[in-house]
C-alpha cells in the first residue's frame, strides 16, 4: 500500500500500450478490492505519444448481501500525467458512480470530465470503493486510446457575475443543484428552465467533485438568471458546497477528517472568492455525515430538500450553535436552505434561500448569505418581513443587531404571506418562546412579540405546517436568520 494525498491509497501496477501504434488499442484490467479497502485505488496507465482520445468503461460485481450489510458501489474518475498528488493539478474528472463509462479528448470530454489534450506520460485511473460487500467487489476496466491528430482545443466561456437586479432586495436562489455533469439527470439548461419556472433570481452549480459543469452556463445565465459555479465536495466524512468560487476552481475531496487537510481546502475555496457552506450535516447516507466541524463555515445548510427528520436535527444543532456563540461572545454561523436536486420529480427551489442584497451579483448575493441577512422559504409563493424595534425609533432585520439597553421594550413582528393554517412561532436563545395561533386559509398574517435583550439574546422565527399527530411540530414552511438584541 502506498500513501498518496491526505488518505490512504493502493497503487496497482501500471497498464502499457504500444508506441506507435496507429487505429485504436484496448487494455482490460481485472482484480478484487476486499472489505476495508483504503478510499482509493490507482491504476496507473502508461499513454505514449500521439493519443488523440482517452476511452475508459467499466463494470463490477453486485452480489446479494444480508438485509443491513453493505453492497458493492465503486466511483471513478482519471487524473492525467500531472499526477494524483493532493490538490488535484492532475485532475480531468470524475463521474463518481454515475457512469459506467467516458471519454476525453482537445474538443469534448464526458459531462464531469475536462476536455484537453492527451498528452503522453503515466495517467491514473482512481477507483474509489465507496462500499465493498463481505465478499469482495471484482471490477473490470476497459481503457481504449484512439491514435491521431488531437484536434483543436475549446476556449471555455463563463457565465457573467452580474444580472439585472433590482438594486438593494430580496433576491431568492437555490445554491445546491446537480446537472448530468455529476450524478444528475437534467442538464444545465433544463435547470435554468425549471430555476426561473420557480421564480429564482440566482443559482449555483455544484456538482461532485468536479468543475467541469462551469463552462456550461453560460447560455443558461441571462439578464433574469445570476448563475455562479462551484462544487458539492464530496469526502468520506461529509459533503461541501463551494458556493460562488472563480469558475474553473477545482477543490479536491481526497481526505478524511483525521487527516486534518480540510482547512487546507477551505481556505482555497475562499482565496478563490467562495463560500464554504457544509451541507445536510445530518444526512443519514454513508459519508454524508458532516464530521469536520463549523470552526471553517461561512454558512451552513439547514434544510436540504423536502424537509425531513434530519433537517429537523440539523435545525436544532445551528441553534445550539447560536447559542453558543451568543454565550462565548463569538461570530455566529448563518442558516441557509437548498433543494439538492437531481433529476425529476426533484423540485428546484425546494427550498429556496431568501436573501437581502445590494444588487443581482455574485459578491452581492454571497455577503448578503455571510451576513445572514436571509430567510428560508419553501417556495417563491411565500415571503416573510421580520423585523425588530425598540421604544426610540430602533429597528433591525434578519441578520441584524438591535442595540438597544437590557430592559428596554422590544417588539418582534413577523408578516407572512403565503402559508395558510401555518403556525409562527419565535424562538430564543432560551427555546420557543412565542407560538401563535394558525393562520388563515388567506395565508396572510402579522405576528407580534414583546420581549427584552436581558430576556433574549436573539429572535428568529418559524413558520411552520400543521403537525401530523401529538407534541410534534409540524415540517417547516419557511425560517428566518435571527435578529440580536442588545448592546452586546
Amino acid at each position: 500500500m502506498v500513501v498518496t494525498g491526505g488518505a490512504a491509497a493502493l497503487t496497482l501496477g501500471s497498464v502499457s500500450f504500444a508506441s506507435g501504434a496507429e487505429g485504436q488499442e484496448s487494455r482490460t484490467i481485472r482484480g478484487t478490492l476486499p472489505t476495508g479497502s483504503p478510499d482509493f485505488v490507482y491504476v496507473p496507465v502508461e499513454v505514449p505519444p500521439g493519443v488523440r482520445e482517452f476511452r475508459v468503461s467499466y463494470r463490477y460485481d453486485r452480489p446479494a448481501v444480508p438485509t443491513g450489510t453493505v453492497g458493492n458501489a465503486l466511483d471513478i474518475g482519471v487524473f492525467d500525467e500531472r499526477g494524483t498528488e493532493l490538490g488535484g493539478r492532475g485532475f480531468r474528472g470524475w463521474s463518481g458512480g454515475a457512469r459506467t463509462e467516458f471519454f476525453l479528448r482537445a474538443d469534448e470530454a464526458t459531462p464531469g470530465y475536462l476536455p484537453g489534450p492527451v498528452r503522453a506520460g503515466t495517467w491514473h485511473l482512481a477507483l474509489g470503493p465507496y462500499t465493498v460487500a463481505p465478499q469482495g467487489l471484482s471490477y473490470e476496466i476497459t481503457v481504449t486510446l484512439t491514435y491521431g491528430e488531437p484536434g483543436e482545443g475549446v476556449r471555455p466561456v463563463y457565465p457573467p457575475e452580474r444580472a439585472k437586479g433590482r438594486g438593494r432586495a430580496w433576491y431568492r436562489g437555490d445554491c445546491h443543484l446537480h446537472s448530468w455533469h455529476s450524478d444528475g439527470r437534467r442538464t444545465p439548461a433544463e435547470i435554468g428552465a425549471l430555476a426561473r419556472a420557480a421564480g429564482l433570481d440566482f443559482i449555483n452549480s455544484s456538482e461532485h467533485n468536479t468543475s467541469s459543469a462551469h463552462a456550461h452556463w453560460a447560455e443558461v445565465a441571462g439578464d433574469d438568471l445570476l448563475v455562479m459555479v462551484g462544487e458539492e465536495v464530496t469526502t468520506r466524512n461529509g459533503h461541501v458546497v463551494a458556493l460562488g468560487t472563480d469558475p474553473g476552481t477545482f477543490v479536491d475531496w481526497r481526505y478524511r477528517a483525521r487527516d486534518n487537510r480540510f482547512g487546507r481546502f477551505a481556505r482555497q475555496i475562499r482565496r478563490a472568492g467562495g463560500l464554504v457552506v457544509p451541507a445536510h450535516p445530518h444526512a443519514t447516507c454513508i459519508g454524508c455525515n458532516w464530521k469536520f466541524g463549523f470552526g471553517e463555515a461561512d454558512a451552513v445548510e439547514v434544510w436540504n430538500g423536502p424537509y425531513t427528520p434530519d433537517d429537523e436535527v440539523a435545525l436544532a444543532d445551528w441553534d445550539s450553535m447560536l447559542v453558543a456563540s451568543v454565550r462565548e461572545g463569538r461570530d455566529w454561523i448563518p442558516a441557509m436552505g437548498s433543494s439538492d436536486a437531481h433529476r425529476d420529480p426533484d423540485v428546484i427551489g425546494l427550498p429556496q434561500t431568501v436573501v437581502l442584497a445590494d444588487d443581482l451579483t455574485r459578491r452581492a448575493i454571497q455577503e448578503g448569505i455571510r451576513a445572514g441577512r436571509s430567510y428560508i422559504a419553501e417556495s417563491a409563493g411565500l415571503t416573510l418581513s421580520f423585523t425588530a424595534s425598540g421604544g426610540r425609533g430602533e429597528h433591525a432585520g434578519i441578520g441584524e443587531r438591535l442595540r438597544v439597553d437590557p430592559d428596554t421594550p422590544v417588539t418582534v413582528r413577523l408578516a407572512v404571506t403565503g402559508a395558510p393554517r401555518c403556525t409562527v412561532r419565535f424562538v430564543t436563545d432560551q427555546g420557543v418562546l412565542h407560538t401563535s395561533a394558525p393562520l388563515p386559509v388567506s395565508g396572510e398574517g402579522v405576528v407580534e412579540w414583546r420581549t427584552t435583550a436581558a430576556y433574549a439574546a436573539y429572535v428568529r422565527a418559524e413558520v411552520r405546517h400543521e403537525a401530523a399527530a401529538g407534541p410534534v411540530p409540524g415540517a417547516l414552511a419557511a425560517f428566518t436568520n435571527p435578529v440580536f438584541l442588545g448592546r452586546r
